[in-house]
């Protein structure tokens, strides 16, 4: 795909304003992807009536991008998921056809459309699989803090492995009386009512995904 003619910005919009019941997008954090995506779905929302179910599964980096700051956030219907793992760019449309980017956006013949329905299915349950493995944008922004800075990611180890408070403490030279109160405040975070629920609610959520 070439940005200079546009061959790849088109594929997209038209890809998407033939959709008829569902999208889904991997993105890696390439801002002008991210906005072609964005504007094809916009101008098929100003064309079309009925509601398109969108699935955005991000890396971190795509979060900073537009269209997950500001216009997914607010559209009917599109649903957002971070996971950690490296993603290829890609956009299935119903199951059906897909678009994959193996390469940079200036890279010759880097674009692959996918019309073979069956290989477009593998690629959305390739997706689906790792779906299910990522955080839900709100869980990831409100975790975004405590969780995952060093001391947070320490106390979770410990969590994980279910060390007793003592243990825990003494590993990580503090007081049992500070290390208490870090635990209550991440169980707090992670709405957990006990330590070993905080421990898998952490594992859920791939917060530690050594744990996992």
């Amino acid at each position: 795909m070439k940005s200079e003619n546009g061959d790849a910005d088109d594929a997209i919009v038209q890809l998407i304003g033939g959709a008829r019941h569902r999208v889904s997008v991997a993105l890696s954090g390439n801002e002008e992807q991210a906005e072609a995506v964005s504007k094809a779905l916009l101008q098929r929302s100003k064309t079309t009536k009925d509601t398109l179910a969108v699935r955005f599964l991000c890396t971190p980096k795509a979060l900073e991008t537009r269209l997950i700051q500001s216009v997914a956030p607010h559209s009917p219907g599109w649903e957002v998921r971070v996971i950690e793992d490296h993603l290829v760019e890609a956009l299935v449309v119903d199951g059906k056809t897909a678009l994959v980017h193996n390469g940079p956006r200036s890279a010759e013949g880097h674009i692959v459309t996918l019309e073979d329905p069956a290989a477009a299915r593998t690629l959305e349950l390739l997706l689906a699989g790792a779906w299910r493995r990522a955080v839900l944008l709100k869980d990831y922004l409100r975790l975004g803090g405590r969780l995952r800075t060093d001391l947070g990611q320490r106390i979770l180890e410990r969590l994980c492995a279910g060390c007793t408070d003592a243990v825990a403490a003494r590993e990580m030279k503090v007081s049992l009386r500070t290390y208490r109160r870090h635990v209550a405040e991440i169980m707090r975070d992670l709405g957990a009512s006990s330590r070993f629920q905080a421990g898998a609610r952490a594992v859920e959520l791939r917060l530690l995904p050594e744990c996992a």
